[in-house]
């Protein structure tokens, strides 16, 4: 596993040869159980966490889960954000939100914002800075440096961009003295842009919580709570697509998939598409196209929904068709957790978190995998899962909520991060 280089050379810029591939995937694939206890070492610890702001996203969602873990290490949790939906949950578990304009791009706020930060950290004793995103990195990088505190990054993102001045943009996600990657794809990408960051990469799955995530844990009028409010017909099944409304993540596939299915005689499933809708141009667009393939009435965007676990179940099938290369797709796991057959796009780190031919043989499948873009393929596959046998969907949701269970924990997410922390403070002072 990676070594957390502590030494002054880390910059955020990359020149070295590239490593081997051989030797990243030997460091890379070695188990995260193999990382010590930490609590006892992160105890009267301090470990600020900076995102630009919890309103929702994986980003968002992993940040509390450790800030949560921390607390019960007896670490004091901060989290410096512009604010959002999700502050009060930070604070239920234990996390303290610090009121920061980290979403800000602008060069010149972000060079203020650094030295702002700075003066926090120093006043507030912190031993670790952990960034979850690029502008929030660049604020933390400097004013870590700055005051000698360990400085910890999370690729959540494969992040776009082939010009020098994007790639250099990028690059801070890989100057971590340790540099966390969601997944096996992210940390190969890493390893390719970044080289020399190789030695500093640690793989640590995104986890969720099992026991929020589990059909036991659903009563039912959650479920009919979710189906009323999208406006689902009790004798209507639901093929869900739970994602902020973006070009990547598939959104227009389905409309056609939908279409296509409709057109065949399909007539009794809704295609709900929980979210936020960050970009007011795209949900025009989709409006447009909606209307244009005749599926108002099918096809259904209710915005965002925060009971997530009765949103799966209320799924006859959930899909997540992204056009783009997904850094890890948190979607597939909460629907394989929650007993929903999932379908994906067959890029990215979706090869990780579902397990479909040819790479699994069909016995073990826990979903499906269609080529990204493809509607055809995608609608094939959703007729699939609705028509699958009772015996065949039982045995399909049990292989993968063993899957989840395995790999995907929020138990094991947590310990492995706080074991990160642990090794970077037992390398000593700056």
């Amino acid at each position: 596993m990676a070594q957390f280089s502590v030494e002054d050379g880390v910059k955020p810029a990359f020149s070295a040869p590239i490593f081997s591939f051989i030797q990243l995937g030997r460091r890379m694939l070695q188990d995260i159980d193999a990382f010590p206890s930490s609590s006892r070492a992160l105890a009267g610890r301090t470990v600020l966490q900076i995102v630009p702001d919890l309103q929702s996203g994986g980003a968002e969602r992993a940040a509390i889960d450790i800030a949560q873990a921390l607390h019960e290490a007896g670490a004091r949790a901060l989290v410096a954000t512009t604010g959002g939906r999700m502050v009060s949950e930070l604070q239920a578990k234990g996390g303290v939100w610090l009121p920061f304009p980290a979403a800000t791009k602008n060069p010149l706020a972000m060079a203020l914002n650094s030295a702002r930060l700075a003066r926090i950290l120093r006043e507030e004793g912190v031993d670790i800075v952990h960034a979850r995103s690029r502008a929030c990195a660049w604020i933390a990088y400097y004013a870590a440096r700055r005051m000698g505190a360990r400085f910890v990054t999370t690729y959540h993102s494969v992040y776009g961009g082939t010009s020098a001045i994007k790639q250099r943009y990028n690059s801070i996600m890989a100057a971590g003295d340790a540099v966390i990657a969601n997944s096996q794809f992210t940390a190969s990408h890493i390893a390719e842009l970044y080289p020399a960051a190789a030695e500093r990469v640690v793989v640590i799955a995104r986890g969720i919580d099992l026991r929020a995530f589990s059909p036991a844990a659903v009563e039912p009028q959650r479920v009919e709570r979710a189906r009323a409010a999208w406006g689902v017909a009790p004798h209507q099944r639901v093929a869900l697509l739970p994602a902020r409304l973006a070009a990547r993540k598939g959104h227009l596939v389905l409309i056609e998939a939908a279409r296509r299915l409709v057109a065949e005689g399909l007539a009794d499933v809704r295609f709900v598409c929980v979210g936020d809708a960050p970009n007011a141009g795209f949900r025009q667009s989709l409006a447009a196209q909606i209307a244009r393939a005749e599926l108002a009435d099918v096809v259904l965007t209710p915005g965002y929904w925060s009971d997530m676990p009765a949103a799966y179940l209320a799924a006859a099938v959930a899909v997540a068709p992204s056009t783009t290369p997904e850094a890890f797709g948190r979607v597939a796991v909460e629907a394989q957790a929650l007993g929903a057959p999932v379908i994906v796009s067959d890029i990215g780190a979706a090869l990780e978190t579902v397990l479909a031919p040819p790479q699994a043989p069909a016995r073990e499948a826990t979903g499906w995998r269609v080529p990204a873009g493809d509607a055809a393929a995608l609608a094939q596959a959703i007729r699939a899962a609705l028509e699958l046998r009772p015996s065949e969907r039982d045995a399909l949701t049990a292989r993968a909520r063993r899957h989840v269970q395995a790999h995907f924990s929020i138990e094991r997410m947590c310990a492995a991060t706080l074991d990160v922390y642990a090794r970077l403070l037992a390398g000593g002072a700056r």
